[in-house]
C-alpha cells in the first residue's frame, strides 16, 4: 500500500516543473496529476478483486506491480498533459492491486475490531511514505530530473515486490476459492448491496476521502504559490502526516476498547466542527498567518487518523465472505464519490484556502446525515 502514497506524495514539490515541460497552462491542469490516479485506484479494483477471489492474492499483486511499472514509463516519456494523465490513471490501476488485495489479505485472516486494530498499523506503515516521499521528490528535483522521480517509485515497486514474495504467504485457501467467471462481479454486487451498513459507511468514507483528496492535489499550490514557502513545503506536509499518523497509531490501541462505531462517530463529528469553525473565522478575508493554517490542517487530519481505517474495516465486516469483490466495489464507489469532489473543490482553491474547508466542513455534514440515518434505521430494526 505504501507504493501509493509515493506514487502520489513524491509527485507533489515537481508538480509545477512537470507542468512547464508539457505544457499545461493552470495550477488546476496541474492538479489533475494527482486525481487522476485515483480514478485508477478506484476502477482497477474491479478487475484484480474478482481475479483474487478465483486464483488467489498473491499472483494478483504481481500482476498489479507489473502494470505500474509499465505505466511509470508512459509518464516519464509524456509530452503532452493528455499522454500524462493516461500514464497516471494506468498507474492507478497497476497500483489498485497491492492497494486492495493488502485489504482483502487482513480481511482473511482478521474481522470486527481487530481487523481495525490491525489496519490501523498497516496504515500507520503506509504513512511513514508520506513523511518523507515529498522531502525526497524535492531532493531527486535539486540534484536530478522530474523523470528521476519515477524512476525512484520502479525501483521502490520492485523492492517491495521482491520482500512480499519472500515475505507474505498466500491467505486464500483453495478451498475458499471461486470459480472465475462473467458472472462473479454481478453475483458479487448482488451479494454486496444486501448489507446496507456496508454501503452507507463506503458513501461516508467516499464523502472523507474526496474532501481529503482536495487537500492533497492543492496543497502544493496553498502552500508553494498562497504562502510563497516552496523549500519548507516538504516538512510541512511530513508534519501534517506525522499528525495524522499519531491518531492512526492511536486508534490501533484504543479502537478495541471503544470499537469503531463510536470513533467513526466522534471523529466525523470533530471533523466537521473544526472546518466550520475555520469558515467562521475566516470566510470572505484573506489567508491567515501560516501557524494557525497549520493547526486548522493538523487538528483536521488528526481527526482523520480515526477514520480511514474505520471506516473500510467496518464497511467490510459483514463481507467477509466475498472479501475481494467487496473490496473492490467498495473501493469503486468511494473514488467515485471522491474523485469529481475533489476536482469540483479544486477549481476554487485559487488566492486562499478557505474552499478547503469549506469542502471539509460540506462532505462530513453529509457523511454525518448518513451515519445518524443508519444508526436510526437499524435501531428501529
Amino acid at each position: 500500500m505504501s507504493v501509493v502514497a509515493l506514487a502520489i506524495d513524491a509527485l507533489l514539490p515537481a508538480l509545477d516543473i512537470i507542468g512547464y515541460s508539457i505544457g499545461t497552462n493552470s495550477a488546476a491542469e496541474n492538479q489533475l496529476l494527482i486525481t487522476m490516479i485515483f480514478l485508477g485506484l478506484g476502477f482497477g479494483p474491479l478487475l484484480f478483486g474478482p481475479i483474487s477471489d478465483s486464483l488467489g492474492r498473491k499472483p494478483v499483486v504481481y500482476m498489479g506491480f507489473a502494470v505500474f511499472i509499465m505505466a511509470s514509463f508512459v509518464c516519464i516519456y509524456a509530452p503532452n498533459l493528455e499522454t500524462m494523465i493516461i500514464g497516471r490513471i494506468l498507474q492507478g490501476i497497476g497500483l489498485s492491486a497491492p492497494r486492495t488485495i493488502s485489504i482483502a489479505i487482513i480481511r482473511d485472516r482478521f474481522n470486527g475490531d481487530r481487523m481495525a486494530k490491525v489496519m490501523s498499523f498497516v496504515v500507520v506503515i503506509f504513512l511513514l511514505v508520506p513523511i518523507i516521499a515529498p522531502a525526497l521528490g524535492k531532493f531527486i528535483l535539486n540534484h536530478y530530473s522530474w523523470q528521476t522521480i519515477f524512476y525512484a517509485q520502479i525501483g521502490f515497486s520492485l523492492f517491495i515486490s521482491l520482500w512480499f514474495w519472500k515475505r507474505q504467504p498466500e491467505t486464500l485457501i483453495p478451498e475458499k476459492r471461486i470459480k472465475f467467471s462473467k458472472h462473479l462481479f454481478i453475483d458479487g454486487y448482488k451479494e454486496l448491496i444486501k448489507f446496507k451498513r456496508t454501503l452507507a459507511f463506503t458513501v461516508i468514507s467516499g464523502f472523507v476521502t474526496g474532501s481529503f483528496m482536495v487537500y492533497l492535489s492543492s496543497s502544493q499550490q496553498v502552500f508553494q504559490e498562497q504562502y510563497l514557502l516552496k523549500e519548507e513545503f516538504p516538512f510541512i506536509f511530513a508534519g501534517l502526516a506525522i499528525a495524522m499518523g499519531a491518531s492512526i497509531f492511536l486508534n490501533g490501541i484504543i479502537v478495541m476498547k471503544f470499537g469503531m462505531e463510536k470513533l467513526i462517530t466522534f471523529s466525523l463529528f470533530l471533523y466537521f466542527i473544526v472546518s466550520v469553525v475555520y469558515v467562521i473565522l475566516f470566510y470572505n478575508i484573506e489567508n491567515p498567518p501560516i501557524e494557525i493554517l497549520l493547526i486548522f490542517f493538523a487538528l483536521q487530519f488528526f481527526t482523520l487518523g480515526f477514520l480511514f481505517g474505520n471506516l473500510r474495516s467496518i464497511a467490510m465486516q459483514p463481507v467477509g465472505h466475498i472479501a475481494g469483490i467487496a473490496s473492490a466495489i467498495t473501493g469503486l464507489i468511494s473514488t467515485l464519490m471522491a474523485v469529481p469532489i475533489s476536482i469540483f473543490i479544486g477549481k476554487y482553491v485559487s488566492d486562499t484556502a478557505l474552499p478547503l474547508f469549506l469542502g471539509f466542513s460540506i462532505s462530513s455534514f453529509l457523511a454525518l446525515l448518513i451515519l445518524f440515518y443508519i444508526k436510526i434505521k437499524l435501531s428501529e430494526k
